[in-house]
């Protein structure tokens, strides 16, 4: 290892470290007491969220000043000791970003909050090229193309039956078969301290307890969960020099969250209402956007034949960090904004033969825009092939003859 790959690894150890306080979906979440009063007042009062309920409620583990003071020195130091090494760009852009993220969290409950979201995680008015579709119209057309699909008939295959306990146990084994290695199994946990039916982290994945799952439930944990966010994750902090990759901002989460649902759709772990709840969340973001309250996402969705818990845990999604009647929280426009950044990757990679490019993304938590950079780290020996794989990359012929067709199709 020569000096400039020890110094990359050393600020990327800082990297690593100095963003550990920060977690961002723990520092917005909705308690209980909010859908306890939401639905007591019989869906007719906004939930009383502002500043001081989130400062009581999911106080900032970290002093916002003195951390970010950490991310400028570390800013310093890449520009100081780096100069133009391309690992520079990415690192400095992370520091950029992490700082970023701490004032939308010191702004939790203010107006401010959405106007960093937006500016992070992107707007349902955001195009993909000038005078294209944007994201609202994406989700437009996802929606138009369910509709007509009766999900009655797949409710024999998806019925929720399997326990917790047994789930953990079934989800455990079918990850052992990808995560081999003893010193890097991924644990598969029990817990009651979740709000979403699961939560993935590092090494592990937290499933709900005294829930029940079904089979395409396990599926696409193990496909979105496992194969994407904790192997990501792993492949980034086992980089002998890079391991910043191993922790993501929120443009890298803007590709992690497409490519998970890339490899859902691509192993056949996805079905029509998973994208459903994908489609509503970019039209709920649009019409918060556009001045729709709390209450405005949480009728339109119960008028569309939601049930009341599904249309409440739309709006507290999209108001989660807000105000009820302020701008949106954004992050959730990712799944599709991913996707779109994803596919359009692969299938330039199949079309101009650079197919080494692909299984890349897989190396750690990054943005798509930087893998001209990555693939340069790579091509330099500064960035190695990622340990853990999805099994449909193992052999890329059939996912390229597909790639294939979608460029005549495009």
């Amino acid at each position: 290892m020569n000096d400039a790959h020890k110094i990359i690894k050393e600020l990327s150890k800082r990297i690593v470290e100095t963003q550990k306080p920060i977690r961002i979906l723990d520092a917005i979440q909705l308690r209980d007491d909010v859908k306890n009063c939401f639905f007591s007042s019989n869906f007719k009062k906004l939930p009383q969220i502002d500043a001081a309920y989130y400062n009581k409620n999911n106080p900032l583990n970290f002093d916002s000043e003195k951390l970010k003071d950490l991310f400028f020195s570390i800013l310093s130091d890449i520009e100081k000791n780096l100069g133009s090494n391309p690992a520079s760009n990415i690192m400095q852009k992370m520091c950029k970003e992490y700082i970023r993220v701490i004032d939308m969290l010191k702004a939790r409950g203010t107006n401010e909050f959405y106007d960093i979201s937006r500016e992070l995680y992107g707007s349902s008015a955001d195009s993909f090229h000038r005078n294209g579709p944007n994201l609202h119209d994406m989700g437009e057309l996802l929606d138009e193309a369910l509709k007509n699909i009766n999900e009655s008939m797949f409710y024999e295959k998806d019925i929720k039956n399997i326990p917790t306990k047994e789930a953990v146990d079934i989800l455990q084994k079918k990850l052992n078969m990808l995560f081999i290695n003893d010193d890097e199994r991924v644990k598969i946990i029990e817990s009651d301290g979740i709000v979403a039916d699961a939560a993935a982290g590092s090494d592990y994945i937290k499933l709900k307890k005294d829930t029940f799952f079904s089979e395409w439930d396990l599926r696409v944990l193990e496909s979105h969960e496992g194969w994407v966010h904790v192997a990501t994750t792993l492949n980034g902090l086992s980089q002998p020099v890079c391991t910043f990759l191993g922790k993501g901002t929120p443009s890298a989460t803007i590709t992690q969250e497409g490519l998970a649902v890339f490899t859902e759709v691509v192993s056949f772990s996805s079905h029509p209402s998973r994208l459903r709840k994908i489609a509503d969340r970019i039209q709920a973001i649009s019409m918060a956007e556009k001045g729709a309250t709390f209450f405005d996402i949480f009728e339109f969705f119960r008028s569309e034949g939601r049930s009341e818990e599904d249309s409440y845990t739309v709006a507290a999604r999209i108001f989660r960090g807000s105000m009820p009647n302020g701008g949106p929280f954004t992050k959730d426009l990712a799944y599709s904004k991913g996707f779109i950044l994803v596919f359009n990757f692969i299938r330039i990679a199949v079309k101009k033969g650079m197919l080494e490019r692909i299984p890349l993304l897989f190396c750690g938590k990054l943005a798509i825009e930087d893998m001209g950079i990555i693939a340069k780290l790579h091509d330099n020996g500064i960035i190695c092939p990622p340990k853990y794989l999805p099994p449909f990359m193992n052999d890329l012929k059939a996912l390229c003859a597909w790639m294939a067709y979608s460029n005549f199709l495009d």
